[in-house]
């Protein structure tokens, strides 16, 4: 009778020390705090994979603040700006970009294999970088590239190596690097100079040595350049030639020099900024923006712009500008917006605006205009393009127009009668307007005539007076 307590007991016993065993092999149990938190630090990596890595995802990351955008069916990727040191893998963009924009940042070296995966691109913007060095193999995969920028870097040497990746090449720049004509350079500058390249290197100068200096890559003698030139003599002629050295700037300075020249999404030149006195000179026809900004060109000449016969828009404000030639502007049909703002300018000249058939904005406000006969002109070409619009059009002086619309201004002159019709005549018939250059004055005046003597009659000085 005592076996059957002692029994109960002793399963109740082993059941106990057996169920802490069972539930510490429950899920979430048993491996405690440390496994739980190894789970959620595998969750969060595997979470950050899939965010770098996945190109489909809603919320995948985009390298630094690149933008993607399309145009025209062209994939652009614009990476301007950006800080970069290097190139962005072609895995980071939801498809392979036609144009890889990188300019303004600070890539020094481009490796071998720099651009794997970018096989589509069709132009690429490097231009403004600390650019010192291309590895022969740089460019390897580009077949289908057109367009390489490369101005506005460090480079002093490059190898024509670093070219033949990219058989369909069509355009060039390399100017605003400090290029060494020496032997290095000779296979390169005979690439540029053959004939068929003409819009390869274009402008590219050399800045060493220095009997070759700010000479044409184009011009550069290449038979010479690995020939050993006799140092000793070099040196010598160094020291007696006056002559060697940069020379002043005494003509107009040459805009894809001075300029930023950007050619995608359109072609424009930034000339802001560069302490610019006149407007530099070759700008080229296929450019539909030119910046000139923040200069110093206080006078727009004849034939400023002779050659920009595609620009579309011109920036002109804030120069101090206090006179336009007629014929400054001739030959820009194309042009849509002029922006002439924050200047000094007391009117527009006659003539000056006639070959804008196609304006459609202009800016005019922040100049001293002064309400005379000389605005005129201005109203009467806004009058016959009623298309244009315009802001900033009021009076500076007379002190008693000051602040009125030039428009009202003139409107209230032609309202008035200008002292120069008023004649001493005192016959209504002779001071009455209505009668002016009517039959009636002329037959009285032929009478009139007719009643004098022949030998008292002087011949008659005729005064022309423009009226408005």
């Amino acid at each position: 009778m005592h076996v059957i307590p002692s029994l109960l007991f002793a399963s109740l016993l082993v059941l106990l020390l057996l169920l802490p065993s069972t539930e510490m092999k429950k899920p979430g149990k048993g491996r405690g705090l440390r496994g739980a938190r190894n789970k959620l630090t595998q969750g969060r990596v595997r979470a950050r994979s899939v965010g770098r890595h996945s190109r489909s995802g809603p919320f995948r990351p985009v390298s630094s603040n690149c933008s993607e955008s399309t145009e025209s069916g062209d994939m652009f990727v614009d990476c301007q700006d950006q800080q970069l040191i290097s190139i962005p893998a072609s895995k980071t963009w939801t498809q392979e970009p036609k144009h890889l924009l990188l300019a303004r940042n600070q890539i020094k070296i481009l490796r071998d294999g720099a651009f794997t995966g970018y096989g589509s691109l069709i132009s690429l913007d490097l231009q403004q970088n600390q650019i010192s060095l291309v590895e022969d193999g740089a460019f390897d995969g580009l077949t289908q590239i057109t367009t390489l920028l490369l101005q506005h870097n460090h480079l002093g040497t490059l190898s024509e190596e670093a070219l033949i990746p990219m058989p369909n090449l069509r355009y060039l720049r390399l100017y605003d690097n400090p290029w060494i004509c020496l032997c290095p350079m000779e296979s390169l500058i005979r690439t540029l100079q053959v004939p068929s390249n003409r819009n390869l290197g274009n402008h590219a100068r050399c800045a060493e040595p220095i009997r070759q200096k700010n000479m044409k890559l184009k011009k550069v003698d290449a038979e010479s350049l690995c020939n050993e030139p006799d140092e000793a003599g070099d040196s010598q002629s160094d020291q007696t030639d006056p002559f060697i050295g940069p020379l002043p700037i005494l003509g107009k300075q040459d805009a894809t020099t001075v300029c930023h020249t950007y050619l995608f999404p359109q072609v424009r030149m930034d000339c802001s900024n560069r302490g610019l006195k006149e407007v530099p000179t070759g700008i080229p026809d296929d450019v539909v923006l030119v910046d000139l900004s923040h200069n110093a060109i206080r006078h727009l000449k004849a034939r400023d712009f002779q050659g920009a016969r595609g620009l579309r828009t011109l920036k002109l404000n804030n120069n101090n500008m206090e006179h336009i030639d007629t014929g400054s502007l001739s030959g820009l049909l194309h042009l849509h917006e002029l922006d002439l703002s924050d200047n000094s300018l007391h009117f527009v000249q006659y003539g000056v605006l006639e070959d804008l058939y196609f304006l459609s904005r202009l800016k005019l406000g922040g100049n001293p205009w002064i309400c005379n006969y000389s605005i005129h002109y201005m109203v009467y070409w806004l009058r016959l393009h009623p298309g244009v619009r315009h802001s900033g059009l009021l009076c500076h002086s007379p002190l008693d127009h000051a602040g009125d619309s030039v428009e009202e201004y003139v409107n209230a002159y032609n309202r008035e009668c200008p002292k120069d019709r008023q004649h001493s005549r005192t016959d209504q018939d002779q001071t009455d307007p209505e009668l002016w250059n009517t039959p009636m004055e002329v037959q009285g005046e032929l009478e009139e005539e007719e009643l004098e003597p022949s030998h008292l009659r002087v011949q008659q000085k005729y005064q022309i007076i423009r009226l408005s």
